[in-house]
């Protein structure tokens, strides 16, 4: 929490100021870039390594890559003997006391079957488990969670455990042959080594497990994902071994657990372009480079679905992951960065150096788009909103040796920030690579400048004008991670925050399927209470970032089945104004069409407003409008108007009104934002089933009339 705390200070640092926006109104002539799986297209990146060129720390030779260091000699001076530093020994002392423990207390077991991480939740409110080693039924009878405090064992939740509990097992093993190179300590290169002899003597022995996307086959985790994110760690481990390992030895390791676990790895998700399969690949990359089997390497890296067309055809124009969310942009980073460094150890950086160059960009991206509260959008089904503090101490930062920017640099280099990493590749060492390149530690960090901007081959915009900033969320690009959520937007007023997309919780919770991923809980047009099905590229119709017309505008040809659905934003002085229409095929019968929007503050409604009850508000209406609590409700005609307070004490007035006139319904409740946060949200519903209407939204510091 020290180093997030840091972090935060070092956010004041990053430029924040934009330039003037001198571009004439464009508007989207381009073709769409969503298709099919099969079909996605190679999106553009002509130079990589040049874009955002203003945060990176470029190597010598001008790429972004730098081969990542391993100096153990160097850390056992830091870290042991008489004149060790005192902070590194406590933290050393710490490693090993946790390894010991786990050594002596913990073992793996064949018959356990691991489940899906996400079922570890509450089946009350979706909020995740607390973990600890404790065995469920064996040495504890319930779980809980912090909002939670008693949560029965269930098989489902058993095995969710299991997962965790085979994760934090091996990053043991992969940790005590770290001691065991840093302290000479056998006993520690022992115990890793026997695990890896279990994990290979008994692979084909595991639980089988069937799922109907992939093929049966004994695995260690519930998914084949589960799999390639274990095995990188058991490579790892191995590669600190190998020296010291006998030829035999290692090719029963081989034999026994790293070939059968590839091939389940090229036998599931080998046609798809999606996050799973980038860990596939990188996974079964790593164990290439460490047997040197090119055939394998050749496979994982350039067949069809290969790393390298996952990145070519799964990373936007925009350097964005298709799937969209802030999380998954992460946790593709998070599947590669092992590889690059394992790359860079055995001196094979130059075999990845375009990937590296895009996964950097994956990193800087979200930055582009951050909001000024120090939060991001949330686009997609990713969790609670990611913070600008998080992403530079834990993203940014983690990359430093291996991919350095100039925020993610000074984030490892504080003081707190001790790791395994920091200890064999000190970042003040790797700081001193820069020298007379880098400005003074409290000069501003470079960052990219927040502007109005299209990013059309991810399907957002982000207008930027005056005291307003609004992220607009138009379509997909394919179908993994959506939700009914299309033409949803953001925004922040004076710094504060209006609305934003709250994520969603477990996907092993009901309330992912019932309420999160509904159009309910999203800024959206609703038909007969549902947003968008199925998902849909859509198309933007025009983009104009000029001061004082800042403007954007989207339709959903396909919103639901014979309707369509268009939006437009803009931005006219201190004033936000939405007009979202729908409009129903001629064929089918008119709909009940309504519009939801949740605020971040507290309302002041209007004294006709009458309580509704929780049971008549979800009467006749999809499952999500029962998850809404404290509802009451009026009858307008024409407009309605009220006052918002927001963070800091800041009001707006909310004008809603129907184009053209007519009477509609305002319902207004307590709405779940990320567990245990609600909000203000609002339901606003044409009061005679319709076959088109358009809503217009008014946002504005002053009454509209003015």
């Amino acid at each position: 929490m020290t180093i997030i705390r840091t972090i935060t200070a070092l956010i004041a640092l990053l430029l924040a100021s934009r330039p003037d926006l001198t571009h004439a109104s464009t508007t989207a002539a381009t073709t769409t870039t969503a298709a099919t799986d099969s079909a996605l297209p190679a999106f553009p990146k002509p130079t990589p390594e040049t874009w955002c060129a203003e945060t990176k720390l470029l190597q010598p030779d001008g790429s972004v890559f730098r081969a990542a260091r391993e100096d153990w000699t160097a850390a056992r001076r830091l870290a042991t003997g008489p004149d060790a530093d005192p902070a590194w020994a406590a933290w050393l002392k710490k490693q090993r006391a946790a390894a010991d423990d786990w050594m002596a207390r913990h073992r793996d077991r064949v018959e356990w079957a691991g489940g899906r991480e996400h079922a570890f939740v509450s089946p009350r409110d979706g909020s995740f488990l607390t973990w600890t080693a404790a065995i469920p039924g064996e040495e504890t009878d319930h779980l809980s969670s912090p909002s939670d405090p008693h949560v029965a064992i269930t098989p489902i939740i058993f095995g969710a455990w299991v997962a965790k509990f085979r994760q934090t097992h091996i990053r043991t093993m992969r940790d005590a042959a770290r001691l065991y190179r840093i302290t000479g300590d056998t006993r520690y290169a022992d115990w890793a080594a026997g695990q890896l002899d279990f994990y290979a003597a008994n692979l084909h022995r595991w639980p089988t497990v069937n799922l109907s996307r992939e093929p049966a086959g004994p695995r260690l985790a519930y998914e084949s994902l589960g799999d390639a994110v274990l095995l990188s760690d058991f490579v790892e481990t191995a590669r600190l071994l190998f020296d010291i390992t006998p030829p035999a030895r290692r090719q029963a390791w081989f034999d026994g657990l790293f070939k059968p676990e590839v091939e389940l790895l090229d036998k599931t998700w080998h046609n798809r372009i999606q996050n799973h399969a980038v860990w596939h690949r990188a996974s079964a990359a790593q164990v290439a480079l460490l047997y040197n089997d090119d055939a394998m390497w050749r496979r994982e890296m350039d067949g069809p679905y290969g790393l390298r067309a996952q990145l070519q055809r799964g990373v936007t124009s925009d350097y964005f992951w298709l799937e969209q969310s802030i999380g998954y942009n992460n946790y593709v980073i998070i599947a590669i960065q092992p590889l690059l460094t394992f790359a860079g150890l055995l001196g094979k950086a130059d075999l990845l150096r375009d990937e590296a160059a895009i996964i950097q960009n994956l990193a800087i991206a979200p930055l582009t788009i951050r909001f000024p509260d120090g939060t991001f959008p949330n686009p997609a089904d990713s969790g609670a909103p990611a913070r600008i503090a998080k992403v530079i101490a834990k993203t940014l930062a983690g990359l430093y040796r291996i991919l350095p920017t100039r925020s993610g640099l000074a984030a490892a280099t504080l003081p707190d920030n001790r790791t395994w990493d920091t200890l064999l590749d000190p970042p003040a060492a790797v700081r001193g690579e820069y020298a007379g390149r880098l400005p003074p530690a409290s000069s501003a960090i470079p960052a990219p400048l927040v502007v109005s901007r299209s990013l059309e081959s991810t399907r957002f915009a982000l207008l930027k004008d005056g005291p307003w900033q609004v992220f607009f969320h138009y379509g997909q690009i394919d179908s993994p991670h959506m939700q009914d959520e299309a033409l949803n937007w953001s925004a922040s007023f004076e710094g504060v925050d209006v609305t934003h997309d709250p994520g969603t919780v477990g996907y092993g919770s009901k309330l992912t399927g019932d309420y999160y991923r509904r159009g309910l809980n999203h800024n959206v047009p609703l038909i007969n209470g549902e947003g968008q099905k199925p998902w849909h590229p859509g198309k933007l119709l025009a983009f104009d970032p000029a001061p004082g017309r800042a403007a954007v505008s989207a339709i959903q040809p396909q919103y639901r089945p014979d309707a369509a659905a268009r939006r437009t934003l803009r931005i006219e002085g201190n004033r936000l104004v939405d007009e979202a229409t729908i409009t129903l095929a001629s064929k089918v019968d008119p709909a009940r069409l309504g519009l939801a929007l949740h605020l971040q503050g507290t309302p002041q409604l209007p004294g006709n407003f009458a309580p509704v009850s929780s049971k008549n508000f979800a009467s006749g209406r999809p499952a999500a409008f029962g998850y809404w609590r404290d509802v009451r409700t009026a009858t307008f005609e024409n407009e309605m108007t009220f006052d918002v307070t927001l963070a800091k004490n800041k009001t707006l007035r909310v004008r809603f009104a129907l184009a053209g006139g007519g009477r509609f319904t305002v319902y207004q409740g307590s709405s779940p934002d990320y567990p245990p946060a609600r909000r203000a949200g609002f339901y606003i519903e044409k009061e005679q089933p319709a076959k088109t209407a358009t809503f217009v939204t008014t946002l504005s510091p002053e009454s509209p009339e003015n």
